[in-house]
């Protein structure tokens, strides 16, 4: 290499190989921060890529192509946010720029300059101000022309003074040169919040002075209370002093379907305009908000999992609602885990973070009583509200309408004929989870998984595991017989029964299927409203959302997950009920909570029933420190796929003889790699599943382990025949 050769730049690009690439910098470039993005040409493509490091050229290295544009004059992401990406490529063990495009919205990882986020102001022209006096008084553009005599306004705030019909009279005044308009950086004026702060109870108003001291530090606090007791007054409070304090703030919930209503919630008690981050707006908006923040114009910030990674250079709090929920695990490609990267974050920025929930998960509530988190309880509901009196319904010999118990049914109508709304839970969605034949026994199965079709509507089966679909057949397929009948109850089963059952009552069913327009689950809260009515849905409905009319709730069947091999369904079934049961009486109405199951004296349920989560958790966490499971052990599970067993087996052979490898040069005994098993679903879309477990009582040697076998795994020719992928601390074993 001569010294008028161009330096190599080494870059990160989203491909799922676990090294950098080497190219040729532009000639008369200067050398980007890490995480510059550039342009380049990658086979037959062109990618977007991240600068990473300058290398020297060895003498013997290949012919290097050349970068084609370098896009930005500075990083999008702040030092401290690329150390904190870095780690989690390493932890959850994934290429590094595969990493970094996640962190980007769509937009931004294609390639597309960061947007203009200034707002357009008008004023008067020279013109303007001479013709003001000129114009037909009581007209709606001298209104406007005497609005901008007292100086330059933004849109927004011409809509707010002037209502309807001002921008019809801003195109009049534009046309004859009256007005004109520019760019310029929203400002950070504070506004007057349209709703006042409620009287906090004595437990809210010391969480809140709790926070407020962990200000300036890093440090994680539990904030663990019934539903109802008022956590989002305690988030608004901590969120007010961080603002007072010239900082930003981050809250995450678990789905798209909370964040209107948390954006009104707290638009209307901040004194800032609220901003949020979710994959339900368009690419240009989430680019704009990711823009907002990253230049300090946004002060607050609420979103879904991958909110995670917006840039905060004022960063001042951190606040992850429903902290145990499922939906911030990322369960394909990049599988982090948003509330613990979360916690990294905050770590390197030196902010506190909040962890919320009702119901915490057993790894939270571990660090909690080891003295790691502070642990902060709210025991009882806002405003006096009463819990709920919990029924449990025994199902045996009952005789059932769709699932539904003639006693459920009876409450229902008492709690309709009272003005009062109901909540019908049933965790399946479609009209029945089995069509089976009466005469032969034969169900329609999924001839791709091994596991049966759902129905839905009267037609149609579709499999939810890989979407296959298909009709109704006209008889079953085995014995000819046409005594084809729905076995269980859906979502929509359970509609149909109830709105034959209450005819003219309002009746709202919430799953996937009826929520996939933007804002659907808010649009369906608005139009039940507070009339009576009944409330059908999934566990969509038992995440956070304030019913005040709501004051009866039902779960269908409570004994899903009491059975299940894998060792976290209990904590979720668990974790479940306790939501659902929480819709119910938070107003000052009382609440009530039918449970029917077929397993009255199971002890998990007998636990929640008579003495709450507290107590289910404790015991379920000494069972877990009994078997060596989570948080008392560290998991690390392999999964692969493939349409031919032999390459299955062949390919987990050679990982775990890998892995083994690799333990006995470490002599580690800390860390153990089980034998290849097949997965519990062994097939699924047509390619058969096996997996290996990688587990160890001690997190580090996990990792060193993980370190070593993962670009290994790369190396493998058994593993060209196969799909794989690495889930580091899985949310199951599935």
């Amino acid at each position: 290499m001569r010294d008028s050769d161009p330096p190599i730049w080494r870059l990160a690009l989203p491909v799922p190989l676990p090294r950098l690439f080497d190219y040729r910098a532009p000639a008369d470039a200067s050398t980007p921060a890490p995480g510059g993005r550039v342009r380049v040409p990658f086979g037959s493509r062109s990618l977007v890529g991240f600068f990473v490091e300058t290398a020297p050229a060895a003498p013997e290295a290949p012919e290097l192509r050349d970068i084609e544009t370098v896009l930005d004059p500075a990083t999008l992401f702040d030092a401290k946010l690329w150390q904190a990406l870095v780690w989690a490529a390493r932890y959850w063990q994934r290429p590094l720029g595969e990493v970094l495009a996640t962190a980007l919205p769509v937009a931004l990882r294609q390639g597309e300059a960061l947007p203009d986020t200034r707002e357009r102001v008008w004023s008067l022209t020279e013109a303007g101000a001479t013709a003001l006096s000129g114009l037909r008084r009581d007209s709606r553009p001298r209104a406007l022309a005497e609005h901008l005599s007292g100086g330059a306004c933004s849109e927004a705030a011409l809509a707010l003074a002037l209502g309807a019909g001002w921008r019809d009279a801003l195109r009049r005044l534009e046309a004859r040169a009256l007005v004109e308009s520019s760019l310029r950086a929203p400002p950070h004026e504070a506004r007057r919040p349209t709703r006042a702060a409620p009287e906090l109870s004595a437990a809210q108003a010391e969480a809140v002075t709790t926070l407020n001291a962990l200000a300036g530090r890093f440090s994680v606090a539990l904030l663990e209370g019934v539903t109802g007791s008022g956590k989002t007054e305690v988030y608004l409070g901590a969120i007010e002093d961080c603002l007072a304090r010239g900082r930003q703030a981050l809250v995450l919930v678990p789905e798209i379907g909370l964040t209107p209503q948390a954006i009104r919630r707290y638009g209307e008690r901040l004194p800032v305009p609220v901003l949020a981050l979710h994959s339900g707006l368009s690419e240009n908006e989430r680019a704009a908000a990711f823009a907002r923040m990253a230049r300090g114009e946004g002060r607050v910030l609420i979103g879904t999992r991958s909110a995670v990674f917006s840039p905060l250079p004022e960063a001042g709090l951190f606040i992850v609602d429903e902290e145990h929920d499922g939906s911030y695990k990322q369960q394909d490609g990049f599988r982090y885990h948003a509330r613990d990267f979360a916690l990294v974050r905050a770590r390197g920025l030196g902010i506190p973070v909040v962890l919320g929930s009702a119901t915490p998960s057993l790894e939270t509530l571990h660090h909690a009583r080891a003295g790691r988190y502070a642990w902060l309880r709210l025991r009882e509901r806002a405003g006096g509200a009463k819990p709920p009196q919990v029924r449990v319904l025994d199902l045996r010999g009952q005789r059932l309408e769709s699932g539904l118990s003639r006693p459920l049914l009876e409450a229902i109508d008492r709690c309709l004929a009272r003005g009062e709304q109901a909540l019908v839970f049933r965790n399946r969605r479609g009209y029945a989870p089995v069509l089976l034949c009466h005469d032969c026994g034969w169900h329609a199965g999924c001839a791709r998984c091994d596991r049966p079709l759902t129905l839905h509507g009267r037609h149609r089966l579709i499999c939810h595991h890989c979407g296959q679909r298909r009709s109704v057949p006209p008889a079953c397929p085995d014995c000819g017989g046409l005594a084809l009948v729905p076995q269980g109850a859906g979502t929509e089963r359970l509609e149909e029964a109830l709105a034959a059952r209450f005819p003219g009552v309002a009746l709202v069913r919430v799953d996937r299927e009826t929520t996939r327009g933007r804002d659907a689950l808010g649009k369906h809260f608005e139009a039940l409203g507070e009339r009576p009515g009944i409330l059908v849905g999934t566990q969509m409905l038992a995440k956070g959302h304030d019913l005040p009319n709501l004051t009866l709730a039902a779960i269908v069947s409570a004994d899903e997950g009491l059975f299940s091999a894998d060792f976290r369904a209990g904590e979720r079934m668990a974790q479940l009920l306790v939501q659902v049961a929480g819709r119910a009486g938070r107003a000052q109405r009382p609440g009530e909570v039918w449970l029917q199951t077929h397993h009255p004296e199971h002890p998990m349920l007998q636990t929640l029933v008579t003495r709450g989560y507290p107590a289910f958790a404790e015991a379920e966490l000494a069972d877990r420190a009994a078997a060596g499971f989570p948080p008392f052990s560290h998991l690390a599970l392999l999964r692969a796929e493939a349409p031919r067993v032999e390459a299955l087996d062949a390919f987990l052979a050679a990982a775990h003889a890998l892995a083994r490898e690799a333990l006995g040069a470490r002599r580690d005994a800390a860390v153990q790699a089980h034998p290849p098993m097949p997965a519990p679903m062994p097939r699924r879309a047509g390619r058969l599943r096996g997996q290996l477990l990688v587990e160890s009582s001690h997190r580090p040697a996990l990792q060193s382990l993980l370190q070593t076998l993962y670009p290994a795994l790369f190396d493998l020719p058994e593993a060209r025949r196969v799909r794989w992928s690495l889930d580091v601390d899985p949310a199951d074993l599935y």
